[in-house]
């Protein structure tokens, strides 16, 4: 250490120990720190009003009118379970790469992670909690995953589900291969496909006796 930066430190007071000397030197810190910090707050709330009434939108989910305060950046998936508590969406690679977080926007399968929540501000937005009826019953296609047990951890489960409501829309009859490709964009973890498409193939015909 050279003499300049030596004699830039605090200096230590006579009878003063070194455990009383460090917590001086961290309570000056903590005392900087948040005066900053009030500083910042405080111009940040000038513009704060105006923001939030931005950021406040009314999406159409499962049915509802719902108002939640939505940041630009935020996507469905964020929106959906945290904002709204619909945590049937799942969240796996966060990337739009493993379909667990599929929801229905205006019947199109979509990855939630990757849609911005105010791009589908005008839209009918349809998460795996709005599928059933309001008396209780079931989707075709999740009665189709109940029946079946389709799945092993099912966290991939609501993602598949969303997928095939979607696809059955578009090709209300198709062949095991056909419905393979439809879904090709969920990915299984436990590597069920065989399975999972026995369910879904089943769900296609309860769908057209429903």
């Amino acid at each position: 250490m050279s003499e300049e930066t030596m004699s830039e430190a605090p200096a230590v007071q006579p009878g003063t120990s070194r455990r009383n000397f460090i917590k001086g030197v961290i309570a000056a810190g903590a005392t900087v720190s948040a005066s900053a910090y009030l500083f910042r707050t405080s111009v940040v709330g000038q513009n704060g009003g105006a923001a939030v009434g931005e950021r406040l939108i009314t999406l159409d989910i499962n049915g509802q009118q719902r108002k939640v305060d939505v940041a630009r950046n935020e996507t469905l998936a964020m929106t959906l379970r945290y904002k709204l508590g619909l945590t049937g969406t799942k969240l796996g690679c966060d990337r739009a790469e493993c379909g667990a977080c599929t929801v229905l926007v205006d019947d199109v399968p979509r990855y939630s992670c990757s849609t911005l929540t105010h791009s589908v501000r005008h839209a009918k937005i349809v998460s795996i909690e709005g599928l059933a009826s309001g008396d209780g019953k079931l989707h075709p296609v999740q009665q189709a995953v109940v029946d079946g047990q389709g799945f092993q951890c099912a966290f991939c489960m609501p993602g598949f589900v969303m997928a095939t409501v979607g696809y059955l829309k578009t090709n209300p009859n198709p062949t095991r291969e056909q419905l393979a490709h439809g879904i090709s964009g969920n990915l299984c973890r436990c590597a069920d496909y065989n399975k999972i498409l026995d369910c879904m193939m089943h769900a296609a015909q309860l769908s057209r006796g429903a």
